[in-house]
């Protein structure tokens, strides 16, 4: 009988199996009610090293002479406050390697993240195998963290064919370009059978440099309406990346990875007795892509930082967005704190170039110390004044970049930057800061500590404007190793602000969205989405945002303007209500009917969704949006016990995935409501139908809220009014979408509260 064994909880269970002569593998994974059986199996790890290659030429990260070699060792499953663990180890014995295979899995959470740990642990038997230095050295290449077929259903035969890959495209100014592509036109059909060979091509996603959302995302699914299945994978790291979907003849396969040799520079050489361990990814499988977006979001709120903002998202204004954009004085920023205060901001934050004494605040950062022009009396002035009107007071960073005109440039030792080839990596006029050095480190600990506790500083905005392209080849095997070092040690660092500084919020900028993975927002409260500065055009980023990111960390930009229309005016705040209320503008200089809408949008949000949003859902009644769609619309799912259960952490989302923390799964529990937005677009108007399956069922009840009704409809925001008016709606019960009848060749929007009685 094979050897086998389960693992997991009552969310989530893996089943392995292996046989003497072959490698184990994952025989069975079941989660959100569905149970994936894997009849084409591969190893749990494929490792590429200098000296060994593929059993199979080709350039994939699949099909290894390693993955092939390894056999199971032992295993051993652990259980603490934070869910389930288990490792799996394997060995190449005739290399003297083994592969320890991480898997955790937050409780109640039906997705799980893995790792591997690769060890040279010496004495081969072979000892002048090629892929062996004189001194014993393993070299290696490339390391998968998550490799595994499509699989099927119990009952039901694998098909590559059946299935769509769903894929983000992402470009400065223009994040969140979501589109699916059927398998089938990815991988065409061979007739490989014939020749005894699985294919050789494979579609490869690859990110270089540091911002690893600066082109593509490392997060897609795979989904099948043939099979009743859906995959959502993501790679957890911020920088260098691969993914790869391709078709093996008896099935498809997913293979993640963090940096390698081929596309990133990267190797690293293991002498006896060292190891490496890759960068983490994480997996969930789910009926349908709702179920896979809830159990992410899920395991986001379970795996991050645990931080009070989490739940009750304060209200940010910043002065940068088409208002100050880099030139902030005391006289201009004054006006702005009284404004910001008096509309409901709790967080105030003074954006680039408060530092700045030449005019010319790009090349001159590093230093942090406060402009004497700027603030003739000091920048306490100014924080103060924030602290005094009851706001949290904030400061832009680019903690990473020192200023080629900076006094920190000359200041700092070399082994401070990122080298290559002996000279300094510069771009755009920044030098890049090594954080795996330790007066790199100690200088940006003073400089935030410095500001903390001199000045009173609770809330940092961290930017990143410069990608150091490879990396760099100080004290490493090559650029990509050192740029891995780095990331890895700028992550540890953040983490010990937060340990230093407990009550510290930070949002996660990088020249708007360059940076959302989830290392990066696991580690910051707030997420910059995007540095698109025309109104009209961010509903697509704004919607899109919580694919990679939970709804409360997602900063959109609201930026209204005093020239706008009522309706502009107005499609610009909706643009900020579903995430975290991110405000800008010069409201110092609006009209008293201008300040009032937005201190009407600001209470609205606190009243409704601030309290709900840290254990809401996020969904797409019309689908995830394209770029140029007229309309585009966002929702998001209040668990079953509203405020209260939000707040504690015990509900449960509706469509099969635990709200927060410790929550149990509950794939029938109804949403008793939602919020859901929409933008029109300067498009041709009239009817269009949004989608809510989740209350299925009920009847239709006035927008006024009758006494009894099983679904009311009510404006959020705005409030109607002559200006604004109501958009008609009406719910349909026989197929459970809300009609909405939308004005034509205007931009305007309106945010709606659902709820079932």
């Amino acid at each position: 009988m094979m050897p086998t064994f389960e693992w997991g909880n009552e969310a989530l269970t893996l089943s392995f199996e292996w046989t003497d002569g072959e490698t184990a593998s994952v025989a069975a994974l079941r989660a959100n009610g569905v149970d994936v059986r894997f009849g084409h199996r591969l190893p749990l790890t494929e490792i590429l090293a200098t000296g060994t290659g593929h059993w199979l030429a080709n350039d994939r990260l699949a099909h290894t002479d390693i993955g092939r070699a390894l056999r199971y060792v032992s295993h051993a499953a652990t259980h603490d406050a934070h869910g389930d663990h288990l490792d799996v180890t394997l060995a190449d014995t005739a290399l003297g390697l083994t592969a320890t295979v991480h898997y955790d899995l937050p409780a109640g959470t039906p997705m799980f993240r893995t790792s591997v740990t690769v060890a040279n642990v010496g004495d081969p038997a072979t000892p002048d195998a090629p892929a062996l230095g004189g001194d014993g050295a393993i070299v290696l290449e490339s390391v998968t963290s998550w490799v595994s077929a499509f699989g099927a259903p119990a009952g039901k035969a694998a098909d590559c064919d059946a299935w769509t890959l769903l894929e983000g495209e992402h470009e400065w100014l223009g994040e969140g370009r979501w589109h699916a592509t059927p398998t089938r036109d990815l991988f065409p059909r061979l007739n490989q059978q014939m020749t005894g060979h699985n294919p050789r091509s494979e579609h490869a996603v690859v990110n270089t440099g540091t911002w690893s959302t600066g082109k593509h995302t490392p997060l897609a699914l795979l989904d099948s309406r043939e099979l009743g299945l859906t995959w959502l994978f993501q790679i957890e790291h911020n920088a260098a990346w691969r993914w790869e979907v391709a078709r093996d003849t008896e099935d498809g396969y997913i293979a993640l990875s963090g940096p390698t040799n081929v596309d990133h520079a990267w190797a690293k050489r293991l002498a006896p007795g060292e190891s490496f361990t890759t960068v983490p990814a994480s997996v969930t499988v789910a009926a349908d892509s709702d179920a896979a977006t809830a159990a992410v979001t899920a395991y986001r709120r379970a795996m991050r930082i645990e931080k009070a903002d989490n739940a009750r998202p304060r209200v940010i204004f910043n002065d940068y967005m088409n208002t100050i954009n880099g030139d902030p004085t005391t006289e201009k920023l004054l006006p702005l704190v009284k404004g910001a205060a008096e509309v409901g901001a709790e967080i105030f934050c003074i954006d680039a170039g408060w530092y700045d004494d030449t005019g010319d605040w790009w090349p001159s950062v590093g230093e942090w110390m406060p402009s004497r022009k700027r603030f003739p009396n000091g920048i306490t002035e100014v924080i103060d004044a924030i602290r005094d009107a009851g706001m949290i007071a904030g400061l832009w960073l680019e903690p990473e970049v020192i200023g080629v005109k900076s006094p920190m440039a000359v200041k700092l030792p070399e082994s401070a930057f990122f080298h290559r080839h002996g000279r300094r990596v510069v771009e755009q006029e920044r030098y890049l800061l090594d954080l795996r050095d330790p007066a790199a480190r100690k200088h940006l600990d003073d400089t935030v500590d410095r500001l903390v506790n001199d000045y009173g500083v609770g809330y940092f905005k961290f930017d990143y404007n410069v990608s150091p392209d490879a990396g760099t080849d100080t004290d490493a095997d090559g650029a990509g190793d050192g740029l891995l070092g780095h990331n890895r040690a700028y992550g540890a660092w953040v983490e010990g602000l937060h340990a230093r500084h407990p009550e510290l919020i930070i949002e996660n900028c990088s020249s708007g969205g360059m940076r959302m993975d989830f290392a990066q927002t696991s580690r910051f409260q707030v997420q910059s989405t995007s540095d698109q500065q025309d109104f009209r055009l961010y509903p697509t980023i704004a919607a899109a945002a919580p694919m990679l990111m939970t709804p409360e960390q997602a900063g959109n930009w609201a930026y209204p303007n005093a020239n706008d229309d009522p309706e502009a005016f107005a499609f610009n705040l909706n643009t900020t209500f579903l995430g975290r209320f991110f405000l800008s503008g010069y409201v110092n200089r609006m009209s008293d009917a201008q300040r009032a809408m937005i201190t009407q949008a600001v209470d609205a949000y606190k009243r409704e969704v601030q309290p709900v949003i840290g254990g809401s859902v996020p969904f797409w009644p019309l689908g995830l949006p394209q770029w140029d769609d007229d309309v585009v619309a966002l929702g998001l799912r209040v668990p079953a016990g509203g405020a209260d259960a939000a707040a504690s952490g015990d509900a449960t989302a509706s469509t099969g995935a635990a709200a927060c923390g410790d929550a149990t799964v509950d794939v029938d529990a109804p949403a008793r409501k939602a919020f859901v937005t929409v933008w029109a677009r300067d498009g041709k108007g009239g009817d269009v139908t949004l989608k809510l399956p989740e209350f299925a069922g009920a009847e239709a009840g006035s927008a006024a809220g009758t006494a009894g009704a099983a679904v009311t409809v009510e404006p959020l925001f705005p409030v109607p009014s002559a200006e604004l008016p109501a958009w008609p709606e009406r719910w349909n019960a026989a197929d459970n979408t809300l009609t909405v009848t939308l004005p034509a060749g205007v931009y305007a929007a309106r945010t709606f509260a659902v709820t079932a009685q």
